[in-house]
């Protein structure tokens, strides 16, 4: 057996450490950077020249931005990025589309991908919350069909970027009398939607990734709900 990279994925690797060279700047020493207004400028143009490229999902198919890539070259892309510690999407856009195109309607694909593709979206994961942690079955933050919408009352904490976010992939209880690991659903929330309130967590470098997230009476449409009720 040949453990060699082959003559094109050594190309793939030197394409990715030329862009990485290029792109860059001396003062970027890691994730930290994106508690300053500074890092996060240049996040957000370093995303976007990556999603140019295909690089963001490269595993998706071709038909949703990505690039179709082989479990090499995704080991390849991986490997240089944490050398060089460069920011990857950080905001876990690339694991809610990777559910969207699973589990996700026609319409969620068409209206979510691009923006996640081409790094133009910034999305918050909403999981954590008081006195649960990340123990999802343990979650209180409740969504009740009223119509055509659902209505979110709750709260989330350590809710990485949402200050920054433009949507909000959110695990909510819509059917309080199933068993604790039961009952959840996901809904995808825009960040603008009245009733959110966001407050900042100062860390102990004095950086403000970490918010708080407040639902009340948090209107959003049924077809924002993901996969099955539940």
């Amino acid at each position: 057996m040949d453990f060699r990279f082959t003559r094109e994925e050594e190309v793939f690797r030197q394409t990715i450490r030329d862009f990485l060279q290029q792109e860059l700047p001396p003062w970027w020493e890691g994730i930290e950077a994106l508690g300053t207004d500074e890092g996060w400028a240049f996040y957000r143009s370093f995303v976007r020249k990556m999603g140019a490229k295909g690089w963001l999902n490269m595993h998706w198919p071709k038909e949703y931005g990505g690039m179709s890539a082989t479990p090499m070259q995704q080991l390849i892309f991986t490997e240089e990025m944490a050398y060089h510690c460069a920011p990857a999407q950080i905001d876990l856009g690339p694991w809610v589309g990777s559910t969207i195109i699973v589990h996700g309607s026609d319409e969620q694909k068409r209206k979510y991908l691009p923006g996640i593709a081409t790094g133009e979206a910034e999305w918050c994961i909403g999981y954590s919350e008081p006195g649960a942690g990340s123990d999802l079955a343990a979650i209180q933050t409740r969504a009740v069909e009223d119509g055509d919408e659902y209505v979110i009352n709750g709260q989330k904490i350590f809710t990485s970027l949402a200050h920054r976010a433009d949507y909000c992939w959110l695990a909510v209880r819509t059917d309080p009398d199933a068993p604790k690991h039961r009952g959840i659903s996901m809904f995808v929330v825009d960040m603008r939607t009245p009733g959110i309130t966001v407050r900042p967590l100062i860390d102990m470098a004095g950086l403000h990734t970490f918010n708080e997230v407040f639902f009340d009476d948090v209107r959003v449409p049924r077809e924002n709900m993901v996969g099955d009720k539940n």
